[in-house]
């Protein structure tokens, strides 16, 4: 999944932070920063619905439903319409739940943003990570299944090592310093107690 993050980052992080800040007003070092650590949650609820909900089935299904590739050759389009929305929903539906929320409260403090802004940043990334997902399932030649390994690549049923070192890697020394622990009690959050 650090793959994942970094392959998105290369590939569309420069353009998704220039959208993003242009769209909601905010700094574009901000905006950039703000991706890996939305990035990990959206996985984390695509984990616990395969996980919880149908395995690698209910992956597809909200690939398919939720993660149209298109999005990411108008990003400034996409973002356009969703800043637009008068409810914007963190939770995504049952994918996040109250983590979505938790996590727009850690942004609201952690970067200085509006309430209102930062309501939004999850409903705008959501669909490119599931947009790049789609992407890698349909032309990766990973398919299904491969999407569904991503989730969790070493397999021991967490998703917290797997993103806890790309998130250390990059936050660490940022003035953003304790993102990655936050991001990590998230995570948690998102998976509860059980193992």
């Amino acid at each position: 999944m650090p793959g994942f993050i970094d392959e998105f980052m290369k590939n569309y992080g420069s353009e998704t932070s220039k959208q993003l800040a242009s769209t909601l007003g905010i700094k574009k070092n901000i905006a950039r920063q703000l991706i890996p650590q939305i990035a990990p949650l959206i996985l984390g609820g695509l984990k616990k619905q395969k996980d919880e909900q149908g395995g690698a089935p209910r992956v597809d299904h909200i690939l398919n439903k939720y993660g149209s590739a298109s999005v990411l050759e108008n990003i400034g389009g996409l973002f356009a319409k969703k800043s637009k929305d008068k409810k914007a929903d963190p939770q995504l539906g049952g994918l996040l739940g109250k983590s979505g929320v938790q996590a727009t409260d850690m942004l609201t403090n952690q970067f200085k943003l509006d309430k209102n802004i930062a309501t939004k940043i999850i409903p705008m990334l959501a669909p490119l990570i599931l947009g790049a997902l789609t992407q890698k399932r349909d032309t990766g030649g990973q398919g299904s299944s491969g999407i569904a390994s991503l989730l969790d690549q070493d397999g021991d049923g967490s998703i917290l090592d797997d993103v806890g070192g790309f998130l250390l890697k990059n936050l660490a020394g940022s003035k953003s310093g304790g993102a990655g622990n936050l991001v990590g009690s998230l995570l948690g959050g998102l998976f509860g107690k059980k193992r």
